[in-house]
């Protein structure tokens, strides 16, 4: 009895090797997908033409054009389109290029076809998660749990569809941006969107615990691994393991962790402080920065290697001074959250105040403005914030 059909619109495979596109594509319908088949660029493009496939498979060497071409006809066709793309060389560059230009994930040839089916799987799940996100935002983020990301800016829209496209593979995502954007905000987000969302996301501030401790935190330790150990500690990688794994602060990871780390990324295993046992783990990595990583690695403060492993989907978060539209939705959002945990009638924003919110320059982004705004709750008794609850006189501002 054939299985029942996984999607109704097909797989379109795009492979020049006869042998190799018709393993794949009895592999696919076995498993109950609806194939169509083309040897290069050109055909693939009139392909998604005429068939309107939901996942697109492509070499990135063909005889006639290449994958790249390929993504960007893809996403000409269907900015949502996911592209899996192969590489007979397995090539970290060639994965990061086709990622960076909009493939979802990358099949190293020769094709395991167990692979194969989790990656046109894993695709297929993100199109339905993007569909549901486009159509139901709004009852997709309370059904799920979602962290609401309040914005309209065209910076913020990019941000949440890059999130959005992350979510749907195992690759590493890497949030740059200043103190304050939000980055654990969306770094949640990719969890909560992704397969792994029932799994657990752990969170760890790279920063926020000294040298000597984070190894353990990270990894664990064995009873006796050093004084005052006196019994076996999970470290957070064994705990996310079957989830994500946020490591916020990543620029600041001293650079004898940072090996370990790119070990864990490389092999999926690692032993605890003190053991002897090698601990496999099954976890997603989202990290976070506000440092520059680029000329870390220039100035031998970061691992050239760790960051290449890290930035496979690099996303960078805009301040909120590139966000000026955004300013006052945020505001009022926190207004009525603070006024509701405070237990007051929800105030409104003077006008004078609008002025002076949307003129300061946000140094510390929303992380600056909710603190602002909470405080100016707090000292308004009235049904108004006023310029003077803000305490923004001496802060920097837009130039005009």
């Amino acid at each position: 009895m054939m299985p029942q059909p996984v999607t109704r619109s097909p797989i379109l495979i795009v492979e020049d090797r006869d042998s190799l596109r018709a393993m794949l594509a009895r592999t696919l319908e076995s498993h109950g997908h609806a194939v169509v088949e083309a040897r290069d660029e050109p055909e693939a493009v009139e392909r998604m033409r005429t068939t309107g496939p939901v996942v697109v498979l492509s070499d990135l060497r063909l005889p006639r054009g290449d994958g790249f071409g390929v993504i960007r006809a893809a996403k000409e066709y269907d900015a949502e389109m996911p592209v899996i793309v192969m590489t007979a060389y397995g090539s970290i560059q060639d994965a990061v290029a086709a990622i960076k230009q909009g493939a979802l994930d990358f099949l190293a040839k020769p094709v395991d076809p167990d692979h194969l089916l989790l990656l046109v799987d894993r695709a297929v799940a993100q199109r339905r998660l993007v569909a549901e996100y486009l159509f139901l935002k709004e009852e997709l983020g309370a059904r799920r749990g979602l962290p609401k990301i309040v914005g309209s800016a065209p910076s913020l829209k990019a941000v949440s569809l890059a999130v959005q496209r992350a979510a749907g593979s195992d690759v590493t995502v890497l949030l740059e941006g200043e103190s304050g954007t939000g980055k654990e905000l969306f770094a949640r987000a990719v969890h909560a969107l992704s397969p792994r969302s029932q799994g657990p996301l752990v969170a760890i501030n790279c920063a926020a615990i000294p040298e000597g401790l984070l190894e353990t935190e990270l990894f664990g330790h064995e009873r006796g691994a050093f004084t005052g150990a006196a019994g076996r500690k999970m470290g957070k990688f064994e705990v996310a393991d079957g989830g994500t794994i946020f490591l916020d602060e990543i620029g600041d990871l001293p650079l004898p962790l940072q090996a370990k780390i790119l070990r864990v990324l490389e092999t999926r295993s690692f032993e605890r402080l003190g053991g002897i046992a090698t601990i496999r783990v099954d976890v997603r990595v989202v990290a976070a920065t506000n440092r520059n990583l680029r000329t870390a690695v220039a100035n031998r403060q970061f691992r050239e290697d760790l960051f290449f492993r890290l930035s496979v989907f690099p996303i960078t978060i805009p301040p909120l001074r590139e966000r000026q539209e955004d300013i006052l939705l945020l505001a009022r959002h926190f207004v009525e959250r603070f006024c509701r945990e405070m237990n007051k009638p929800v105030m409104a924003i003077d006008d004078a105040a609008d002025e002076k919110l949307r003129a300061y320059r946000w140094p510390g982004n929303v992380r600056e403005l909710q603190n602002c705004i909470e405080r100016a709750v707090i000292l308004s008794d009235g049904d108004r914030l006023l310029p003077h609850h803000l305490h923004l006189e001496t802060g920097p501002a837009l130039s005009r």
